[in-house]
């Protein structure tokens, strides 16, 4: 899919690797509707863009299922139409094991991370399936692929994506919408901030060689965006993620201990 002139809706489009998707897709002419719960952080984005009407931002919590749902007539009053969706907009919870981590922070990043993405997907499908090219693109994490130690309750609400994307992928198989999901690795991205928690940011380091560093937003912004202009369906960002995958596939009872013994000193 061509990006200039297209519609595109972008999550977590106040900071991190959402706010740089906004600002490639702008590059290359797209017309963006950012969605963010922060603010502060759209016009953070909107003043770094300096994109005049083809950008608009809408403050939403995405967990709010009646905001949502009002989003694409919002949105279509100024753009018409709408040809793609990117869910980038996520959270961890604190680095505790699931014994001390407490229903509420559960419940949290499961709403935010699968519920947030399922709320964007069935507002915005009856619109996507219309048009004659569209695209749908769900940001998971290669802690959807193998199990993290203190972050179990993230790594199930990413993989609960992962499955859902998938299922999308398979419905849509031969019609103009193509749907995507993205396994990020280690993303210098002030998650931790974003996500109101505390604990020490993991890198790739901790689950990768040293040959492993981390993915600019940046970098991994033009990657998303890659997938949707190709509407490949499976990406990978960051040699972590793919030394993950691999691990994942391959020898998935092995890769349990390895990168609980990696990460051991985390989830404490």
């Amino acid at each position: 899919m061509k990006i200039k002139d297209k519609v595109v809706v972008v999550t977590g489009g106040g900071n991190g690797i959402g706010r740089e998707v906004v600002l490639s897709l702008l590059t290359k002419g797209a017309r963006v509707a950012a969605i963010d719960v922060s603010e502060l952080g759209l016009k953070e984005t909107s003043d770094l863009a300096n994109a005049g009407d083809r950008l608009i931002t809408c403050t939403v919590n995405i967990t709010d299922r009646a905001a949502v749902l009002g989003l694409p007539a919002r949105i279509r009053e100024r753009f018409t139409q709408v040809d793609a969706l990117v869910n980038v907009a996520g959270i961890v919870h604190d680095f505790k094991p699931v014994a001390a981590l407490d229903f509420a922070a559960i419940e949290r990043v499961m709403a935010v991370n699968f519920w947030g993405t399922v709320n964007l997907a069935k507002a915005f499908l009856p619109l996507l399936e219309v048009r004659p090219e569209a695209s749908l693109v769900n940001v998971a994490s290669m802690g959807s692929l193998v199990p993290f130690p203190g972050q179990s309750a993230y790594g199930a609400s990413k993989a609960a994506v992962k499955l859902f994307t998938e299922g999308l992928i398979a419905e849509h198989q031969g019609t103009s919408l193509k749907v995507s999901i993205v396994f990020p690795g280690g993303i210098a991205t002030s998650i931790l901030d974003n996500s109101g928690v505390t604990g020490p940011a993991m890198s790739s380091d901790d689950v990768a060689p040293a040959s492993a560093r981390l993915t600019s937003p940046r970098a991994a912004a033009r990657l998303i965006v890659g997938a949707v202009e190709t509407g490949k369906p499976r990406v990978l960002i960051g040699s972590d993620a793919k030394l993950l995958d691999r691990l994942s596939r391959l020898m998935p009872a092995r890769a349990i201990p390895m990168i609980a013994k990696r990460m051991r000193d985390l989830a404490r």
